[in-house]
């Protein structure tokens, strides 16, 4: 029966536009019935939760899978996340993945790392998990989402810090060794383009940043400047329509050296690094 119920819904959920239908009642389903998703067959017909129906309701209204579910996850972690928080998506794993390799290569004993505008905290619990002997520290603004990170950090060897990321941890001035952020950088302009799960339900602190969107990836910029030593790296995620925009952001006259962008999964422009440069 379960299966036949899971079929419906991913037809209810195909119709309201939902862009992963299958997955989402799959992991509905999932979720009320506590069992995985590959377990879902071994849910007897008698064992059916009739609140399954509630649930792929609240997801035909586009609410966020994350936010009926209470949990995201994110590489090799589960985080906690709910309304007040950007739910983190797949594309920000690959700027991870990159920024390990980096801070690999720099044959650092005990790097030093500062995520900022860190959300539910999720870049920088899974540098801390990967890079087993880094110190990782974390910047968060808004009540809400700093409510989370706090909820996803305790116990981890992450340090969170509420302020904000543009001036933040000025006591770590000149001794970082990799900068990372996934910030803000919608234009306001297009607002009306942006997916109702986000648009409706992420804190537009999280989504908006200026007319172009890149605002608070200046600021950022000077923030970074200013926290990396000689040698150091930064690594911010932006849209994948402003790649091109970024480097130029990360100039040589400002200090900068190698500013490129990388793709995604999808091979679409997704992430800026630079190096500051040695004097």
């Amino acid at each position: 029966m379960l299966l036949a119920e899971v079929a419906q819904a991913t037809q209810r959920l195909a119709d309201a536009g939902v862009p992963s239908p299958r997955f989402d009642a799959e992991e509905l389903a999932a979720f009320v019935h506590d069992v995985k998703r590959g377990e879902l067959h071994r849910v007897a017909d008698a064992d059916f939760d009739a609140r399954y129906w509630e649930a792929v309701a609240r997801r035909e209204a586009r609410e966020p899978l994350q936010h009926i579910t209470g949990r995201a996850f994110f590489r090799y972690l589960e985080l906690q996340v709910g309304p007040g928080v950007f739910v983190p998506r797949p594309e920000t794993e690959s700027v991870v993945g990159w920024a390990i390799d980096a801070v690999r290569a720099m044959d650092v004993a005990e790097p030093l790392i500062v995520d900022l505008c860190t959300g539910s905290g999720a870049i920088a619990l899974a540098l801390a998990q990967e890079v087993p002997r880094s110190r990782v520290h974390a910047v968060e603004l808004d009540e809400g989402a700093y409510g989370w990170a706090l909820r996803n950090v305790e116990g981890s060897r992450v340090t969170l810090h509420r302020g904000d990321a543009l001036t933040a941890l000025p006591t770590l001035d000149g001794q970082v060794d990799l900068v990372v952020s996934n910030p803000p950088y919608i234009p306001l302009t297009e607002w009306e383009y942006v997916a109702p799960e986000a648009r409706d339900h992420d804190p537009e602190l999280a989504l908006f940043s200026g007319e172009d969107g890149l605002d608070t990836i200046r600021g950022l910029e000077r923030a970074a400047q200013r926290l990396l030593r000689p040698g150091g790296v930064v690594v911010i995620e932006h849209a994948d329509t402003q790649g091109g925009q970024v480097p130029w952001i990360f100039t040589e006259d400002r200090g900068w050296a190698d500013a490129a962008d990388h793709a995604d999964l999808n091979n679409r422009p997704r992430f800026c690094s630079a190096r500051r440069e040695v004097p």
